[in-house]
């Protein structure tokens, strides 16, 4: 199996975009892997989740907490800090 054929091979199973936020979840049939795609095009910043098929929903619609769990770095979104200033 070359690159081209792994990559072909992904399955887009759920996508939302809202506020410059893209999340993707994906499936890999070859290796029966789901990840979720981050990309934040107000920071132009991207990070991927691989995770369990049993939170593969919860971690759709909670990125940046699985994120944040697992120590993965990220910028907060624009959105996000506009709501701290607000709050403050």
């Amino acid at each position: 199996m070359t690159i081209t054929d792994y990559v072909s091979e992904t399955r887009e199973l759920d996508a939302r975009v809202a506020e410059g936020i893209d999340v993707r979840l994906l499936w890999q049939p070859a290796t029966d892997t789901v990840s979720v795609f981050v990309f934040d095009s107000t920071h132009d910043d991207a990070f991927e989740l691989v995770v369990d098929s049993a939170e593969a929903l919860d971690a759709f619609h909670h990125p940046f907490a699985y994120a944040a769990f697992r120590g993965v770095p990220f910028d907060t979104p624009a959105r996000a800090k506009d709501e701290e200033a607000i709050a403050a």
